[in-house]
């Protein structure tokens, strides 16, 4: 029987209360050896980040000698797979790293504990409400939101001043409007004026579209979720499309590059700006020829400001471990304000806990950290967060829709019509 819409809020609204005011949580049992054994799975890939993983653990573990935590590697590419096996199998990890947009069904399956009572006061408090949104599903929290990371636009500083253009800054962002213009007018001989690697374009096209107000998910009142077409919805893959299309300031054969694919050509200045994700500041720093100056911009803003969706890096436990309270008390660590810190700058990310985020080695103009936890205030969460069967929709519909639409081959018609009304006939089959 499906619940009420008072109902589904009351339980949404219960699980932050109660897992704000830090409920009981439930014993452990020890192994043979008189220790707990936990296993963390991580899936820091880059070398700082890695390092900074690993060496927490090592401190875990020598003030800890009654919990025992392994370190093990996990992959962004395969985690959703890998950790489906592993849940079905009944191996899978005590401590889970993974990103919030991928916890709606394992949630929902019952592979995730709910982590109401688990967490102390001090870390459940120091996280917004908006952040523990992200990973609460239905009357339960299964994931503890930890680092974010929004998009930034990357730009060649020389080839800025040159053009005289007004640059943004958070408090004067260009408008979405305005940053057409000037990818046009930074568009020029063997030039573009942006590079936008589209290889995965849902997540990009959804996340800055809040920033006028497009949603594209809606939740009715009974619950349900469907996909409408909205003024606000059309900003974004409207203005892309016409930089690419009609503008030709946007590089075609970007769309369907990843972001890390599109860095040479821009430190050999075929591109003024690259729109990327916040992290990719440490490829940059590290692959940039010498004497290449570059700078961190704010992404467009529209309506809603600098709005724009995020799903953060999370960390869960496994409903099968026999050692929750134990898994919970390694994550509390991991995530104290210092430590959390020493997570963001090895991901070159941002905290979602305040106190983290307040940290003074965040704020300097170096490498843009100040511009990005300016940002970081209007980060909301991703549209389709909690939406069942949006794995399905993104890969099958929405993927190649977009795809199609950005290079030409279809217009603003047929896009919709896909996103829209193939989109739900999909998300049905996840709501009967």
């Amino acid at each position: 029987m499906r619940a009420s819409p008072r109902r589904t809020a009351a339980a949404a609204a219960t699980a932050l209360a109660l897992l704000l005011t830090g409920c009981a949580g439930t014993d452990d049992g020890r192994g043979e050896r008189g220790r707990i054994e936990l296993s963390f799975q991580s899936l820091a890939w880059q070398k700082e980040s890695v390092d900074a993983n690993k060496q927490l653990v090592d401190e875990w573990n020598a003030s800890h000698p009654d919990i025992h935590v392994t370190y093990v590697q996990g992959s962004w590419d395969t985690v959703h797979d890998q950790l489906l096996t592993s849940f079905e199998g009944g191996e899978a990890p005590d401590i889970i790293h993974d990103a919030s947009d991928d916890l709606a069904d394992f949630a929902y399956g019952g592979f995730l504990a709910d982590l109401r009572g688990l967490l102390p006061d001090r870390l459940t408090a120091d996280i917004p409400r908006q952040s523990w949104s992200t990973t609460t599903f239905g009357d339960g929290v299964y994931g503890v939101p930890f680092l974010q990371e929004p998009r930034v636009l990357i730009a060649n500083t020389e080839i800025l001043e040159r053009s005289g253009v007004r640059v943004p800054t958070p408090g004067k962002p260009w408008s979405w409007a305005k940053f057409r213009q000037v990818t046009k007018e930074l568009t020029g001989e063997g030039r573009y004026g942006v590079a936008w690697p589209l290889k995965e374009p849902v997540s990009v096209t959804l996340n800055l579209g809040l920033s006028d107000g497009g949603r594209l998910f809606h939740r009715g009142a009974d619950g349900r979720v469907t996909l409408r077409a909205e003024a606000g919805d059309r900003i974004v893959p409207g203005t892309i499309h016409d930089q690419v299309n009609t503008d030709r300031s946007a590089a075609r054969t970007t769309l369907g590059m990843g972001g890390s694919d599109t860095l040479p050509g821009f430190f050999g200045g075929k591109y003024a700006m690259v729109p990327l994700g916040f992290s990719y500041r440490q490829q940059v720093v590290e692959q940039a020829p010498e004497g290449f100056e570059w700078t961190v911009l704010p992404a467009p803003a529209g309506s809603a400001g600098l709005a724009q969706g995020v799903s953060p890096q999370t960390l869960s436990v496994s409903q099968a471990s026999p050692h929750k309270k134990a898994a919970a008390r390694f994550i509390d660590f991991l995530l104290r304000p210092p430590n959390t810190v020493r997570l963001a700058k090895g991901d070159w990310m941002l905290p979602t806990g305040t106190k983290a985020l307040a940290d003074p080695s965040l704020h300097t103009a170096e490498n843009g950290w100040a511009t990005g936890v300016a940002v970081a205030k209007a980060l909301r969460p991703a549209p389709a967060q909690s939406v069942r069967g949006y794995p399905e929709w993104k890969d099958k519909v929405a993927t190649p829709a977009l795809q199609e639409y950005y290079s030409g081959a279809i217009g603003a018609k047929e896009l919709r019509k896909r996103l829209v009304d193939d989109g739900n006939r999909v998300l049905a089959r996840y709501q009967r």
